[in-house]
């Protein structure tokens, strides 16, 4: 029941004294669980992964990348720019390799890393395809993940195939976009 991590995150509060940051932080992916169709497990072993990911990318190639992990129900999609072919492999093999990784979709692209401009932009499609879906009503914004990257947006989500559809739709219409790639699991 995803009630659970919230009862016994307000039963821990009362034994975190001064600790407002972690019990505010704890409250807020609480209540994001709350709305998301993963099961708080799956939603825990989303951010392992990526925290993994990046940890493991930087050790092995510092800053010689742009790579951007994004772990849903343990299906992640590897984003970003590298420098030739073996290292997008080599990426995707660290990835791979994480514990409880089902998928990899490696859209990693090979060129010169992205500018501050162009990711600022990526940024606010974003925020545009974000706003766009909780104006639209045909399906709740929070079940689907929104990643741009270099003008293509990625659609990740536990999703029926309307939902999927209207997703789609608003965000193939969004100003900036110039590719849509849907990565969703569908309930229907």
């Amino acid at each position: 029941m995803r009630i659970a991590p919230l009862l016994m995150l307000a039963l821990a509060a009362g034994s975190l004294q001064g600790c407002f940051p972690v019990v505010a932080a704890g409250v807020g992916a609480g209540v994001m669980m709350a709305h998301d169709r993963r099961t708080s497990g799956a939603y825990v072993e989303d951010q392992a992964i990526e925290t993994k990911a990046f940890e493991r990318i930087r050790k092995q190639y510092k800053d010689n990348v742009h790579v951007n992990v994004t772990s849903y129900n343990r299906n992640v999609l590897i984003s970003g720019e590298v420098p030739n072919e073996q290292t997008k492999t080599g990426i995707a093999q660290i990835v791979a390799g994480i514990e409880n990784v089902r998928n990899v979709n490696n859209e990693l692209i090979i060129s010169g890393t992205s500018s501050l401009t162009s990711r600022s932009s990526d940024s606010l499609v974003t925020s545009n395809i974000k706003l766009r879906f909780v104006e639209d009503k045909h399906f709740n914004a929070d079940h689907i993940k929104v990643v741009t990257e270099n003008g293509t947006v990625f659609l990740m989500g536990m999703v029926k195939r309307a939902e999927a559809d209207a997703a789609t739709e608003i965000a193939s219409t969004t100003g900036g976009v110039q590719r849509v790639v849907r990565l969703f699991e569908y309930l229907d």
